[in-house]
């Protein structure tokens, strides 16, 4: 069966699906027509409708919840790793409130989460993640972070205003949920289960083989920026138990995440459709 594919080129991506989409182990008929991208058009694509099985910001699922199912590994959920917002300086909360604010995305989860932190700011500009810290350096405004840009600000001279993710946690008691895989509900459940086991299966042969103490060629080959440091701090970071299964937690703090988007936008019509296909789990 021949599927397409969708997740980032960051290292927590390429390093759950290396062993996958290279068929290091026996992928069980399975074909990938894999599509490397940034979450944002990887997001767009899923409003689209246009991939099979893709990674998306959780921030998007109200409006592809109606032709896709979350699925239980592979995403990116945990404390302590939310969004960042910066700035050049100092700045008070008013400020915040008038300042252009730079956003990785429109449908993101780092959206939501300055959402609701900040619903009173409104000037928002909607960029690429790795054009953020310059709109900030060059003085257009604040700008919310993600990725491995935590990692790096601080060397830059950039001040961190407000950990996003911090916010979250503590309005909600939830870890943060960043991104998750999902895939087609015209999809038969089997087929989505025997997905969800291989992508956990991936992850797994990463860690019995060690991909931490020498990153594959495919890993570092999509992330050339960067330091083998700062991805194996990315990897830490973003890959976590709830990337091998999301668990009760895990569904629950996408569930405060939907329920959160209703509560910032009331009059929005996002159904009541069961966002997971709980046969898989």
């Amino acid at each position: 069966m021949k599927l397409t594919l969708g997740f980032s080129p960051c290292p927590n991506d390429t390093f759950i699906f290396e062993a996958l989409v290279n068929q290091k182990f026996d992928v069980e008929g399975f074909e990938f027509d894999v599509h490397l991208e940034d979450v944002q058009t990887l997001n767009q694509w899923a409003m689209e409708g246009k991939l099979d099985v893709t990674k998306v910001s959780y921030g998007v699922l109200p409006f592809i919840n109606k032709d896709y199912f979350v699925m239980s590994s592979g995403g990116a959920i945990g404390n302590g790793c939310g969004p960042l917002l910066i700035s050049k300086g100092p700045i008070t909360e008013e400020q915040i409130n008038n300042s252009t604010i730079a956003i990785p995305g429109e449908n993101t989860t780092a959206h939501l989460l300055f959402s609701l932190a900040y619903p009173n700011a409104k000037n928002k500009v909607f960029k690429v993640f790795n054009e953020i810290e310059p709109f900030v350096l060059e003085g257009n405004g604040l700008g919310v972070i993600i990725h491995e840009n935590r990692f790096t600000y601080e060397e830059k001279g950039l001040h961190k205003v407000v950990d996003l993710g911090d916010y979250w946690e503590q309005k909600t008691g939830s870890p943060i949920p960043l991104g998750g895989i999902v895939g087609k509900r015209t999809l038969p459940l089997p087929v989505l289960k025997k997905l969800d086991s291989l992508i956990r299966h991936s992850i797994e042969y990463a860690y019995v083989n060690k991909y931490k103490d020498e990153l594959p060629e495919y890993v570092k080959s999509h992330a050339q920026e960067m330091s083998e440091d700062v991805m194996l701090q990315h990897i830490n970071l973003y890959v976590n138990s709830f990337s091998f299964k999301l668990g009760k937690t895990g569904r629950d703090a996408v569930r405060n995440l939907m329920k959160v988007y209703k509560e910032l936008h009331p009059t929005s019509n996002i159904g009541d459709l069961e966002i997971f296909a709980t046969k898989v789990y």
